[in-house]
């Protein structure tokens, strides 16, 4: 199979196989696995942050730091088209007791500062009280798309002169970087906290990352251990990861390069729309046209007869992510089989 549904079904590469199989390791939850430590360290380097958390997931990440940053009651400010808001199982609420208030995202994945304004509440006994405002870059529902690092300090600059924490879900926050050529730490001037994913195009099996200031880090990771995600022995996981940060970032170059060749084969076809500008990292996004007889679902399963997999998005839409393992020889297997499903 071609598996195009996610960068999430990447497989570790040997070194970090190697890595994992001699890791010195000792009990996390005591501080005491030096691996562990070793990739937090690293992590918090490279994010510009003090102190980084070693967890499970990207979205135990979010919920972490939503849980640090709010209390019951409090509200969160966040695009309508967010990752936390839709594939979060509405976590921060239903664990949290946090309000979620939604404004537009615009196409390039931001929100406008004049949303944001409205949005966050005057002090008044009948409101909750805006506590933090969450950006999402790259932008997933938005098609990959990358926020600048002009307009993230814009947020940042807002939400201290109004009192507010800013949180960065930044899972693929390193595609956004080799789009723009800049470290990733530019990325994240004044933004509070940042959560990353090591499991999607960095390869390694399992994990996330937050990074934030020591105190921050100091109380949320008091709440990892609440929420189950205090892990022992985690140093053959981290082991994983401190080799994805170290030879696995520039790399994700091949994938946009993989996923701009998939795009350019497969927009003759007359009979699917690839959305505009996309792709702008690793994701394609397409639609059937409106006259197409085939339902979406009837795609994905000839598609998948065929050997390909591909992601749903809206209706008639799809999503197809190029990562670690997808070939030059892979995307022109895609487009072949795309010519046969389509007739």
């Amino acid at each position: 199979m071609i598996d195009l549904r996610s960068d999430t079904v990447t497989l570790p590469t040997e070194e970090m196989r190697r890595a994992m199989a001699s890791a010195v390791v000792g009990d996390d939850v005591y501080g005491e696995d030096p691996t562990v430590n070793q990739l937090e360290q690293l992590a918090a380097s490279k994010m510009g942050k003090q102190s980084g958390l070693f967890i499970p997931s990207g979205t135990m990440g979010n919920l972490i730091a939503f849980l640090t940053h709010c209390e019951r009651g409090d509200e969160a400010i966040m695009g309508d088209q967010a990752h936390t808001f839709h594939y979060e199982v509405g976590g921060v609420s239903a664990l949290g007791g946090i309000m979620v208030h939604t404004v537009p995202n615009q196409s390039d994945g931001t929100i406008k500062i004049s949303d944001i304004k409205s949005a966050i509440r005057v002090e008044d006994v009948h409101f909750p009280m805006s506590k933090l405002i969450a950006l999402e870059n790259t932008h997933n529902r938005c098609g990959g798309v990358v926020l600048q690092p002009d307009y993230i300090n814009k947020i940042a600059i807002l939400a201290q002169e109004h009192g507010l924490k800013t949180h960065m879900d930044g899972a693929r926050i390193f595609n956004a970087a080799i789009k723009l050529k800049v470290p990733v730490h530019a990325l994240l001037v004044g933004i509070d906290s940042v959560t990353f994913c090591l499991s999607k195009g960095l390869g390694a099996p399992v994990g996330s990352v937050l990074c934030g200031d020591q105190e921050f880090i100091k109380r949320a990771r008091r709440i990892r251990k609440q929420l189950g995600g205090g892990m022992r022995q985690a140093g053959i996981l981290a082991a994983a990861g401190i080799v994805a940060l170290e030879t696995m970032v520039d790399r994700l170059e091949e994938d946009h390069h993989l996923a701009r060749k998939l795009a350019d084969n497969l927009r003759s076809f007359s009979n699917i729309n690839i959305r505009e500008n996309s792709p702008h990292t690793n994701m394609v996004f397409l639609d059937l046209i409106d006259d197409y007889p085939k339902s979406g679902a009837q795609i994905i399963q000839e598609l998948k007869n065929n050997g390909i997999l591909v992601g749903t998005s809206k209706k008639r839409g799809f999503r197809l992510v190029t990562h670690y393992g997808i070939t030059e020889e892979d995307i022109i297997k895609v487009a072949e089989v795309f010519t046969t499903v389509l007739h």
